[in-house]
């Protein structure tokens, strides 16, 4: 146990382990999605569970990165195809500390239906402010990729696209948050999935009123001093 560190009360590495599962009991993940974190003390480095389902991962699973996306052990057990989402926004974003990546099934239409973007319906999305990007993957990878970010260069390609924001949509394949703590990132994938949700239902009803940017950016502060009460309420569930 001398390799896992310690980040509060529970490790770096248990507190992945636990995101993961409060992702799926949170219907943000299925049997595919990642959760990942800043290292806490090496800065150059990202902390991701090997190649397995999200409800599956215990802090054993737990593996170390460079920015290139490549295990840090020279015998690393399988690892995801799309850890370079991971890499490539830690190298583009000193600010972020957590990332999620999901195919949350609410936020998909909105990354396919032209002309409607996700915006904030409510005061828990704040974080979505004036909505979220949509990364375009045929503008890298023409129109014959298997839609997956396999490679640097479309990591790179979606972080542009996630820019400052804090969500970007993925064309046909889903989204990625990312957050200042792993706390952050994990209350911001969850809420996205039911902003989305509850966007869906409100434009099958009339005109949406969605939050101003002032009335988005104030709700996300309120909501950022909550997040440990989500956090922990989450934990009991699974």
């Amino acid at each position: 146990m001398s390799n896992i560190l310690t980040t509060g009360e529970l490790t770096a590495h248990e507190q992945i382990a636990l995101a993961n599962r409060i992702l799926y009991q949170q219907h943000v993940v299925d049997a595919f999605g990642h959760v990942s974190m800043r290292h806490p003390t090496r800065p150059d480095r990202f902390l991701l569970s090997r190649n397995m389902a999200p409800a599956q991962v215990t802090a054993a699973d737990v593996l170390e990165f460079d920015l290139d996306s490549e295990p840090v052990a020279a015998d690393s057990p399988p690892v995801y195809l799309e850890r370079f989402i991971h890499g490539e926004i830690y190298r583009e974003r000193p600010d972020v500390m957590s990332v999620v990546h999901s195919h949350s099934a609410a936020v998909i239409p909105f990354g396919i239906v032209k002309n409607t973007p996700l915006r904030p319906v409510c005061h828990m999305s704040g974080f979505l402010g004036r909505g979220a990007p949509l990364f375009e993957i045929r503008c890298c990878a023409g129109e014959s990729s298997d839609m997956l970010i396999r490679n640097r260069d479309l990591g790179a390609a979606l972080a542009k696209s996630l820019g400052d924001d804090a969500v970007v949509l993925m064309r046909g394949h889903g989204s990625t948050v990312t957050g200042a703590t792993l706390y952050q990132a994990v209350f911001r994938a969850v809420y996205t999935e039911v902003n989305a949700r509850l966007q869906s239902e409100a434009l099958g009803l009339g005109e949406v009123n969605y939050l101003t940017e002032d009335e988005a950016r104030n709700a996300n502060i309120a909501n950022d001093g909550q997040i440990q009460r989500a956090w922990n309420f989450w934990a009991t569930l699974v």
